[in-house]
């Protein structure tokens, strides 16, 4: 592989014109494509085969006037102090917002609060239910414009009116924030290299890369439905990979250029060794990605998937369009004129603190294990849930009715539970009287609205009001209370019973989320252990790194719990509010962070067995590997960090966590376990950390991640060993 790599970084950086046109046509073309053909993102996260989900298909096949899987609001009308909304003046201003609902766009049915008997029992506060034909997601912004807008003449006569649910929830964006961590990471190249050309080349590459992989995925969006995160994610993982790879393959090419190579083979140099590990590096992040499809979960797999074709975007135009940039940027890359790092020390920082780590490896290594198992603490009572209006902003309307809601009427208002009953071949009445009486039994039951039937007579529809939030415990427990009581309605009606709504749709992906995190990880380590033997020729190596990545994960785990369940730290991170941590959270995050690991593993440790290979001492090849590789993969950590923490003041709480999750994950795991476990360990373990069955070495493919064969090949002497460099 490194051959075809050297001569494709030398043909892309001699034909450079005709290879920047290509991808600049690429861009183009997607550019106009998903400016003319994408379509409307979802930000509905339903999981097909769920008992919620069963239970909306039958409503739309059998009881379409509930609208049951569409968008719903609830618009809560406080009525000033002194006053109440059922005197004159009240019922005036409740049946003119109810009027307005009505004639709202794309509005199935409105439930009048007097008729719906919903009004508090202090008479200040009436809430109207809104049903729309079609899905939250599906909504306008001038839909909701609309149904914001029916408020507003009771807003002016004095009265509050708030509006929950997920009609009113927008498409999250990341508005601009990602543009502060583009800016840092700029900062760092700057610093890395001394030079603001060199510098740029890996901006520039990177931008083109996600240019193309959200154009794409904005394309793919007119014909398909595809969730509102996966262009965010992308853009994450994209942005930030592909700027680290570039920074990689640049860097390696001046170190090229230094050693007196001409620019052309310089490029063919880089690609064929840095490029290798760029490869590699790519593919354990793909890999990772594109797993999320196995777990069963649609939604969560095409962001996977979509993130895993931007990092195959950023990988292929590091090791062509890069070569042909410096092709055009030529050997002024290595001219750094800006100085930011003082010269003449003996021993470079990264030196420096790997001998110290070799020197004091065990009391090195054991503050840095019992520093990750503080932090992660929190994680022991990390609770996963999904967002609802309690999430929300303290500002926005959304939490307003939530509390609204909350105090007048109970928590369990803001998450209405919906029980579908078949009443069997015989459409037996007592069908819906036994289920009744059993449902409003159950404790933590607040309220149970009369049976609205179909008009065939076999499928009934209840509101069933819990007493408890639709993010707590409580609620589950009711949900599930009710499902049991199925088989008991089954064996006594021949009927069948099933809870739904969006408080339900809720409880089921998050369990079916929970119950997917320990396969998928256990997928993922395993994994990494297959690649890292076969990358590293050991045993001990891959052991060792997973078990890192394992440890990172968790103490990233316990920073969030910390942070957005407990509330730490809150207010400087702009936490508006904080609660059960998303479900789709951690497994995202195993994914993501597994990758990135398993870079700075490659990055790192491969020059360390390099050195041990060519007859290093351990601990000598351990410093050795060490100061070739910390400063470039200190840099690159320290860019994906900014990257992923400009995306923590994004105003989606979902969105916010990512960006922190991430950031703070790539900070333990690239100076906590790779910059200083690793050589704690391999400096302990010495020649134990190469060890191979020779078994083993005989049957594992030499993948040559570091170019080295292809390094000797060129550096041969021309007497018919050298690879031969033209194409």
């Amino acid at each position: 592989m490194a051959t075809f790599l050297y001569r494709l970084g030398r043909v892309s950086f001699r034909r450079r014109v005709l290879v920047s046109v290509v991808w600049a046509a690429v861009l183009v073309a997607l550019g106009v494509g998903a400016l003319t053909l994408s379509g409307k993102m979802s930000n509905s996260v339903t999981i097909p085969g769920t008992e919620s989900q069963q239970a909306i298909d039958r409503l739309a096949e059998k009881f379409p006037q509930a609208a049951a899987g569409g968008g719903t609001a609830r618009v809560a009308i406080a009525a000033p102090a002194g006053h109440t909304v059922t005197d004159p003046a009240g019922q005036a201003a409740v049946e003119s917002v109810v009027a307005k609902l009505r004639q709202a766009p794309k509005v199935a049915a409105v439930a009048d609060p007097f008729q719906a008997k919903s009004v508090s029992p202090d008479g200040r506060v009436a809430l109207a239910q809104v049903s729309y034909q079609i899905k939250g997601y599906e909504l306008t912004e001038s839909d909701r414009t609309g149904l914001l807008a029916s408020g507003d003449q009771a807003k002016s006569q004095g009265y509050q009116v708030e509006f929950g649910g997920d009609a009113v929830q927008g498409i999250p964006d990341a508005g601009a924030t990602e543009g502060l961590g583009v800016v840092v990471a700029a900062v760092v190249l700057i610093i890395t290299f001394g030079s603001l050309l060199a510098a740029g080349i890996p901006l520039l590459t990177a931008l083109i890369g996600v240019g193309i992989g959200m154009s794409g995925i904005l394309l793919a969006s007119g014909s398909m439905e595809l969730n509102s995160n996966t262009p965010i994610l992308a853009l994450m993982v994209g942005l930030a990979v592909g700027i680290d790879y570039a920074l990689f393959i640049v860097s390696r090419y001046r170190h090229e250029l230094r050693e007196g190579r001409e620019p052309e083979e310089a490029a063919g140099r880089a690609a064929g060794t840095a490029g290798s590990a760029v490869v590699f590096a790519g593919l354990t992040v793909i890999i990772a990605l594109a797993g999320l499809t196995v777990i069963g979960i649609p939604f969560l797999g095409q962001m996977g998937v979509a993130a895993a074709v931007t990092v195959a975007i950023a990988v292929l135009i590091a090791l062509t369009l890069l070569p042909a940039v410096l092709g055009f940027a030529g050997a002024r890359v290595s001219n750094g004129r800006i100085r930011l790092r003082r010269k003449g020390s003996a021993l470079s920082h990264g030196e420096r603190w790997a001998r110290f780590v070799a020197r004091h490896r065990l009391p090195v290594l054991l503050s840095a294990l019992a520093g990750l198992a503080v932090v992660a603490i929190p994680a022991l009572s990390m609770q996963l849930g999904l967002p609802d209006d309690r999430t929300a902003p303290p500002d926005s309307t959304q939490h307003k009715a939530y509390e609204l809601v909350s105090t007048s009427f109970g928590e369990g208002a803001n998450g209405p539970l919906l029980v579908v009953v078949d009443t069997g071949p015989n459409h037996d009445p007592a069908t819906l009287k036994q289920a009744t009486e059993n449902i409003v039994k159950l404790p933590d039951v607040a309220a149970v609205t009369p049976p609205r039937v179909n008009t065939s007579g076999d499928t009934a529809l209840w509101t069933v009001i819990p007493k408890s939030g639709p993010g707590t415990t409580q609620t589950e427990n009711v949900v599930t209370a009710i499902r049991a009581l199925s088989a008991q309605v089954h064996d006594t009606t021949g009927g069948s019973l099933a809870v739904t709504g969006q408080t339900a749709v809720n409880i089921d992906v998050s369990q079916k989320l929970s119950d997917a995190m320990l396969p998928y990880l256990g997928l993922i380590v395993g994994l990494a252990f297959l690649l890292l033997m076969l990358v590293f020729r050991s045993v001990v190596v891959p052991l060792k790194a997973t078990l890192g990545f394992l440890g990172s994960v968790v103490a990233t785990f316990g920073a969030v719990v910390a942070v957005f369940q407990w509330g730490w730290l809150a207010g400087l991170l702009g936490v508006e509010s904080t609660g059960p941590i998303m479900s789709m959270l951690p497994i995202l995050l195993i994914g993501v962070l597994f990758g990135l690991a398993m870079d700075y593993q490659v990055f790192l440790v491969t020059r360390m067995r390099e050195e041990y290979v060519h007859g290093a001492a351990p601990r000598e090849a351990t410093v050795t590997g060490f100061r070739h590789g910390a400063r470039v993969v200190a840099a690159a950590a320290l860019i994906m960090i900014s990257v992923f923490a400009g995306f923590v003041l994004a105003e989606s709480s979902l969105i916010k966590s990512i960006g922190f999750a991430l950031a703070f994950g790539v900070l333990v795991d690239a100076f906590v376990i790779r910059m200083t476990v690793v050589p704690a360990v391999m400096s302990l373990l010495g020649h134990v950390a190469w060890w191979l069955p020779h078994g083993l070495d005989r049957i594992l493919p030499n993948v040559d991640v570091e170019g080295e064969n292809l390094t000797r090949a060129l550096d041969a002497p021309e007497d018919g060993d050298r690879e031969p460099a033209e194409v």
